[in-house]
Order: C-alpha cells, then sequence, then structure tokens
C-alpha cells in the first residue's frame, strides 16, 4: 500500500488564551496542499521501520509513524508491518508533516487490515499522537479550536489558485513560538473572514506567531514581502513557521533566481 500525505497551510492562526491544563486555546483554518511524503506500508514477519528522504533527527523509535504503528497494534492486535517513509517536507516548518504521516499510518493499518475503525474513532486515536493529527484523518480545509484537535468543516474554493511555498530552514521550536506571543480575542473570527473573497484577507486574517517571530528572524520576513511584491493576494507565514506561502490568482511568469534556493513546493491548489 502506498499512501501521500500532505502538507497543510495554515490560514490565520489566533491564539486566544492559555488554558488551566498548560495549552493554548487557538483558532485556525487549516487547508492540505498538494506537497506530498511517500509512506509505503506492507506485511511483514517483524516490525519495521525505514525512512529515506530528508534526514529526520532523533531516535527512528520516537517518529510518530512508529507510534501510530504501536498504537493500532495494542488496539486492534494487528500483524507486523514494515514501514517505509519518503521524507519531503521539512521538518519543524509550520506544515504539520510529521502529523501527516502518523496520520496516514492509521488510516493505511485500517484499510489493510479491514478494522472498519470509524473516521470518529480515527479522530481519537490521531489526537492521542498530537494536535494536529486528527485534521489529516479528514484531510479537507478545516477550522481547528482547542489545542487543534476540535475540528468543523469549512467551504473554501481555492481551485485554480496558484501557491508557491518557501522554507528558509529555520527551525522555529513550538515553545519559542508560544513564549514570543500575547494571546487576544480578535474581533473577527476566522471563519467570518475566510467569507470574503480572498482579496480582502490580507488585512484581516493574521498568524498571530508572526508579530514575535519575524521580527527574531529577518529572512522569514523577507521571503513572505517577496512573495507580496510578486503578486500574491494573500501571503503568510504557516503554523508557528518557518514556511511561508504566497496564493496567486495565476502563475507568476517568473520566480527571482534569489527564491528559488528558498522553494519547496510551486503548483495548482
Amino acid at each position: 500500500m502506498i499512501l501521500f500525505p500532505p502538507a497543510k497551510v495554515n490560514l490565520g492562526l489566533n491564539i486566544l488564551f492559555k488554558r488551566e491544563d498548560g495549552y493554548h486555546e487557538i483558532e485556525t483554518c487549516m487547508i492540505p496542499i498538494p506537497f506530498t511524503d511517500i509512506l509505503e506500508i506492507t506485511e511483514s514477519d517483524e516490525f519495521e521501520f525505514l525512512q529515506t528522504g530528508l534526514a529526520i533527527p532523533g531516535n527512528l523509535n520516537s517518529n510518530l509513524c512508529v507510534k501510530a504503528f504501536q498504537l493500532m497494534k495494542e488496539k486492534f492486535a494487528i500483524p507486523n508491518v514494515r514501514i517505509h517513509l519518503r521524507k519531503q517536507i521539512p521538518m519543524g516548518a509550520g506544515l504539520g508533516g510529521g502529523s501527516a504521516d502518523a496520520a496516514y499510518v492509521l488510516r493505511g493499518l485500517n484499510e489493510m487490515f479491514e478494522l472498519n475503525v470509524s473516521t470518529s474513532e480515527l479522530e481519537i486515536l490521531a489526537a492521542q499522537l498530537g494536535s494536529d493529527c486528527p485534521f489529516f484523518i479528514h484531510n479537507k480545509a478545516q477550522i481547528a479550536r482547542g489545542r487543534g484537535e476540535v475540528l468543523s468543516e469549512i467551504e473554501i474554493n481555492l481551485i485554480g489558485k496558484h501557491l508557491i511555498l518557501l522554507n528558509p530552514g529555520i527551525h522555529v521550536g513550538t515553545k519559542e513560538a508560544y513564549d514570543g506571543v500575547q494571546p487576544r480575542i480578535p474581533s473577527n473570527n476566522i471563519e467570518d473572514i475566510l467569507s470574503n473573497s480572498i482579496e480582502k484577507w490580507h488585512n484581516e486574517l493574521v498568524n498571530q506567531f508572526e508579530e514575535s517571530i519575524l521580527p527574531k528572524y529577518p529572512l522569514i520576513k523577507e521571503l513572505k514581502d517577496s512573495l507580496i511584491d510578486l503578486g500574491a493576494v494573500y501571503a503568510s507565514m504557516s503554523g508557528s513557521g518557518s514556511s511561508v506561502f504566497g496564493i496567486f490568482n495565476e502563475k507568476p511568469n517568473e520566480i527571482p533566481l534569489e527564491l528559488m534556493k528558498y522553494l519547496v513546493f510551486e503548483g495548482e491548489f
């Protein structure tokens, strides 16, 4: 079985307040983009996890794909498998690649072994692996609240729009991002803003992490500004960074050479 876990970008991200459990209450719209890792799952006598492509730091046994398999094996007593992850989505870049990989392991094992686990139950299992993981069970535009695991669908039509995704190779830790933010309740919620035309998003749809991250890492701001100069109708940092993306009504004639070294994806939604 071969699966293609996608990256996501955030359309707006509000940090509302710090909760009693230590987490932050957020509001964001996450939308999958056609930029993927490659995941192969095959039956095996012994469990094996193989990773190629972009190097993932740390112990492979702590990878979310391994944890996803262990969770399913514990709950459903499934046979062993061999998982091969071809990593193409940059890590620590606000794109949710690791969360997507884990969610797709859950989805793949459910299908491979005909477990008939419901979508809602898969979401509950995914939430045990990470806040972004449940989003990738549905894999469609959704408003995320709570820690990011409370999801509701939203209709957003970006068909025909062009996407340029840049990554400066800067790792922004989640703790670092949250430490620099000042939680607040915005005057307009993200759903209302997204109901307007994309041309109106620029001044209203904000990622609050940018307020502390962009001054600290000027290159991220330079890349965002470059996308706007290139003609993006909307540009933003994704998640807690450091990737930035631009949405264009039409494909730009040419991407400047100084941006090409940061380009990780270009294509249509």
